[in-house]
């Protein structure tokens, strides 16, 4: 069995922030900033102060027959566990996966 990596990023709204909860996500905001996004095993959860959207992104790794749907699938499971995690609430998830075995990167001319 082969495996692939996916980079994902899943998008989605923020439901039902109580003030406590606001308060907490706006206290780390700086931390969930895009400038300090990565793609990561654990993922990265990114929002503004307007705390509307959040977007997560993610390194998934699986077997080259499951697709990309089932990385976002993955995806989408890791992020709500996130934001469970935090006591967050969230509206649908959308995923868009991409294999980095099939970017190609273009070196420059020398």
């Amino acid at each position: 069995m082969s495996e692939r990596t996916y980079r994902v990023i899943v998008r989605g709204v923020f439901a039902d922030l109580d003030e406590e909860r606001r308060a907490a996500l706006l206290a780390t905001a700086d931390q969930h900033d895009i400038l300090t996004a990565a793609f990561t095993e654990e993922g990265t959860l990114i929002y503004d102060r307007a705390l509307r959207t959040f977007t997560y992104r993610c390194v998934v790794r699986q077997d080259a027959d499951a697709g990309e749907d089932a990385a976002g699938a993955t995806a989408c499971d890791r992020a709500a566990a996130t934001l469970a995690g935090r006591g967050v609430g969230h509206g649908p998830l959308r995923a868009g996966a991409t294999s980095v075995d099939d970017m190609k990167i273009r070196r420059p001319r020398r």
